[in-house]
């Protein structure tokens, strides 16, 4: 999370300072900040909803005996499990589980054998939401009132409970006919796509970056902005 907090970071920095410079007060404004060449906080939203929920599924199903098989083998573990003060076989322990019940996205207890990707996806939950708060510091510090927010679990999954659904970022319940309306408002668009493509041009020159990222605050090994990493022959 680290390397994509602080790469995420310089994008989202680099984008309020282009809104900044050109007096742009409205972050949703996104025809007008597209045209200063850097990606829109809107986008960029989208993105984080495409990502974080595709990640979600590769932590499996919530409920596995897979995951409780290979956990009582020793091949599968809880994140930081030495830290974890039970007795590590989880024999009658229970965990809270998000399912779909009656229409109704519920919390329900399950052994916790069987829910370990459960777990694991709420932790990886918590440190996603670790680099929200430094996203959105920056956002807050540059003087835009607009908040980059994880979408609800039920949203936009394809492995687990909430395979057959669909549902908003918010977790509202949707159609098939009111998703297929507005997916494209919160995941990323074929123009988005073509437009962040569009940016992606090679900027080779020492000590030059491209016009959607800002510089880092410090470079590898502490070297200075303008050092030559990669020699360039032409």
């Amino acid at each position: 999370m680290f390397v994509g907090e602080t790469g995420i970071s310089r994008v989202v920095q680099r984008t309020c300072d282009a809104m900044k410079d050109a007096d742009i007060t409205d972050a949703t404004d996104i025809a007008r900040v597209r045209a200063l060449g850097v990606i829109d906080l809107p986008t960029i939203q989208k993105k984080l909803n495409l990502h974080y929920t595709l990640s979600l599924d590769l932590f499996g199903s919530e409920v596995s005996t897979n995951a409780a098989n290979a956990f009582n083998a020793g091949v599968k573990g809880r994140y930081r499990e030495t830290q974890i003060e039970d007795d590590h076989r989880l024999a009658n322990d229970t965990y809270p589980v998000l399912k779909l019940i009656d229409g109704e996205i519920k919390r329900v207890d399950e052994p916790a054998l069987t829910a370990l990707n459960m777990r694991l996806r709420d932790d990886y939950t918590q440190d996603c939401v670790k680099g929200l708060l430094r996203w959105n510091k920056i956002i807050s510090l540059a003087g835009y009132d607009y908040k980059l927010t994880l979408p609800n679990v039920a949203f936009h999954r394809q492995i687990g409970e909430f395979k057959d659904i669909h549902a908003t970022p918010d977790g509202a319940l949707i159609d098939d006919a009111a998703w297929g309306k507005r997916k494209s408002e919160w995941l990323p668009s074929g123009e988005d796509g073509d437009f962040i493509a569009s940016l992606m041009t090679p900027v080779t020159e020492t000590g030059h970056f491209a016009s959607w990222i800002s510089a880092p605050k410090v470079g590898i090994d502490n070297k200075p902005g303008d050092f030559e990493y990669v020699k360039i022959e032409t």
